[in-house]
């Protein structure tokens, strides 16, 4: 059975416990709380789950990571970055962030983005733990993407584009300004072609834990600022 986990104490079963059909589900119960949400994402666990559904908590195997200095710009891509006439900031707008990547998308029945979820996730942008990447255009929001941030680790939640590779634009500078200072790895968390294009690959699950517990690990150690600075983001490339 699918362990149950109260709202206190904040613990969860070891990863190696996960189902692997589905793939990576752990667990349900416990809370979105900030102290719930760093406890997982520094054992490698994200929630994922829908409106009509208790929390869920997933540990995939493999899991989809992008080492920053590896991240892979296509000429295409590289000509739009330069002519495009696109800006880029960080933590400029996250709840417009999240509400983009929340909204309906073509094709799509409905968003795991719920309401509880945003609230959540901005809560930890209030404290300084979740962060986002804007593209913009002529003043206007066109792109982006948000995630946790722990130590040299950025955790990727969700990306949204309005304009054509305005996500791979966010990407592509997170990416890079995270290699300038420091950032060792973006957890992408499940395979897809787009990330596997811009360079990310999948690592077995016991070696994305043994990256996480070398960088954060320590129990005493407190992992709820990045190694890196945001002020790198929008002027990386």
């Amino acid at each position: 059975m699918l362990p149950w986990l109260p709202e206190h104490p904040v613990q969860f079963p070891p990863v190696s416990d996960a189902l692997d059909d589905p793939d990576g589900l752990l667990a349900a119960g416990g809370a979105l709380t900030c102290d719930w949400l760093v406890s997982a994402y520094r054992r490698g666990i994200f929630p994922w789950y829908g409106d009509d559904q208790p929390i869920l908590w997933w540990s995939p195997n493999p899991r989809m990571v992008l080492f920053p200095e590896q991240v892979r710009v296509r000429r295409s891509l590289a000509k739009r970055i330069r002519n495009a006439g696109f800006q880029v900031t960080a933590n400029q707008a996250f709840d417009h962030v999240v509400a983009a990547c929340a909204a309906p998308r073509t094709g799509e029945p409905g968003t795991w983005i719920t309401p509880e979820m945003q609230e959540a996730y901005e809560t930890l942008h209030r404290r300084g733990i979740a962060h986002s990447v804007e593209v913009w255009k002529q003043d206007a929001l066109v792109g982006g993407l948000y995630g946790v941030a722990l130590g040299p680790v950025f955790f990727g939640e969700s990306m949204f584009s309005l304009e054509p590779d305005a996500s791979k634009v966010a990407l592509v500078h997170l990416a890079r300004g995270m290699a300038h200072d420091g950032g060792k790895l973006i957890d992408c968390q499940m395979h897809t072609a787009h990330l596997q294009s811009m360079g990310a690959s999948s690592i077995a699950r016991t070696t994305f834990i043994g990256y996480l517990d070398r960088w954060l690990g320590e129990d005493n150690l407190d992992v709820t600022r990045p190694d890196w600075s945001f002020e790198f983001i929008g002027s990386a490339l």
